[in-house]
Protein backbone atom coordinates (compact mmCIF):
# COMPACT_ATOMS: atom_id res chain seq x y z
CA UNK A 1 0.00 0.00 0.00
CA UNK A 2 1.35 3.12 -0.99
CA UNK A 3 1.22 6.50 1.13
CA UNK A 4 -1.80 8.88 0.27
CA UNK A 5 -0.70 12.44 -0.47
CA UNK A 6 -2.75 13.53 2.74
CA UNK A 7 0.01 11.41 4.75
CA UNK A 8 2.68 12.82 3.18
CA UNK A 9 1.20 16.69 3.74
CA UNK A 10 0.52 15.87 6.74
CA UNK A 11 4.33 14.66 7.95
CA UNK A 12 5.73 17.63 5.69
CA UNK A 13 3.50 20.31 7.78
CA UNK A 14 4.31 18.72 11.18
CA UNK A 15 8.47 19.22 10.73
CA UNK A 16 7.89 22.56 8.35
CA UNK A 17 9.14 24.81 10.90
CA UNK A 18 12.54 22.66 10.48
CA UNK A 19 13.13 24.65 7.36
CA UNK A 20 12.95 23.43 3.78
CA UNK A 21 11.90 19.43 3.48
CA UNK A 22 12.51 16.96 1.11
CA UNK A 23 10.99 13.97 0.44
CA UNK A 24 11.31 10.40 -1.73
CA UNK A 25 9.01 7.81 -2.05
CA UNK A 26 10.34 4.22 -1.48
CA UNK A 27 9.44 0.83 -0.87
CA UNK A 28 5.68 2.25 -0.27
CA UNK A 29 6.50 5.01 2.21
CA UNK A 30 8.95 7.88 1.97
CA UNK A 31 12.20 9.55 3.75
CA UNK A 32 12.39 13.18 5.08
CA UNK A 33 15.39 15.03 4.58
CA UNK A 34 16.67 18.22 5.74
CA UNK A 35 19.76 19.70 3.81
CA UNK A 36 19.97 16.07 2.47
CA UNK A 37 20.23 14.19 5.49
CA UNK A 38 17.74 11.84 5.74
CA UNK A 39 15.76 12.58 9.72
CA UNK A 40 12.81 10.61 9.64
CA UNK A 41 10.53 8.32 7.90
CA UNK A 42 6.99 7.35 7.07
CA UNK A 43 6.10 3.92 6.81
CA UNK A 44 3.51 2.54 4.06
CA UNK A 45 0.60 2.25 6.92
CA UNK A 46 1.50 5.97 7.96
CA UNK A 47 3.65 6.00 11.40
CA UNK A 48 6.04 8.25 11.25
CA UNK A 49 10.14 7.12 12.59
CA UNK A 50 12.49 9.37 13.58
CA UNK A 51 16.24 8.40 13.20
CA UNK A 52 17.51 8.27 16.53
CA UNK A 53 20.62 7.54 18.37
CA UNK A 54 22.02 6.87 22.17
CA UNK A 55 20.04 9.06 24.75
CA UNK A 56 16.95 10.42 22.30
CA UNK A 57 16.66 6.57 20.74
CA UNK A 58 16.60 5.35 24.57
CA UNK A 59 14.47 7.92 25.90
CA UNK A 60 11.77 7.06 22.87
CA UNK A 61 12.24 3.63 23.82
CA UNK A 62 11.21 4.66 27.30
CA UNK A 63 8.43 6.34 26.13
CA UNK A 64 6.74 3.45 24.44
CA UNK A 65 8.28 4.15 20.98
CA UNK A 66 8.34 1.00 18.14
CA UNK A 67 11.29 0.25 16.43
CA UNK A 68 11.00 0.40 12.12
CA UNK A 69 12.32 -3.65 11.61
CA UNK A 70 16.09 -3.47 12.93
CA UNK A 71 16.76 -0.04 11.58
CA UNK A 72 17.70 2.83 13.69
CA UNK A 73 14.62 4.62 13.62
CA UNK A 74 11.51 4.93 16.57
CA UNK A 75 7.76 5.68 16.22
CA UNK A 76 7.16 9.58 17.25
CA UNK A 77 5.23 9.68 20.35
CA UNK A 78 1.11 10.01 20.04
CA UNK A 79 1.56 13.55 22.01
CA UNK A 80 4.08 15.05 19.24
CA UNK A 81 1.87 13.84 16.20
CA UNK A 82 -0.51 16.46 17.79
CA UNK A 83 2.33 19.49 18.42
CA UNK A 84 4.29 20.21 15.52
CA UNK A 85 6.49 21.72 18.07
CA UNK A 86 6.91 18.39 19.95
CA UNK A 87 7.57 16.93 17.00
CA UNK A 88 10.02 19.39 15.84
CA UNK A 89 12.13 19.53 19.11
CA UNK A 90 12.48 15.77 18.48
CA UNK A 91 13.64 16.01 15.15
CA UNK A 92 16.07 18.41 16.20
CA UNK A 93 17.73 16.43 18.63
CA UNK A 94 18.15 13.17 16.34
CA UNK A 95 19.62 15.70 14.14
CA UNK A 96 22.36 16.54 16.25
CA UNK A 97 23.20 12.75 16.75
CA UNK A 98 23.48 12.27 12.94
CA UNK A 99 26.17 14.76 12.50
Amino acid sequence: MALADADIAFATDLFSDLGQLTTRKMFGGMCLYLDGTVFALMSSDATLYLKAKGTVAQELMANGATQFHNMPYWSLPEAALDDPQKACTLARRTLATLS
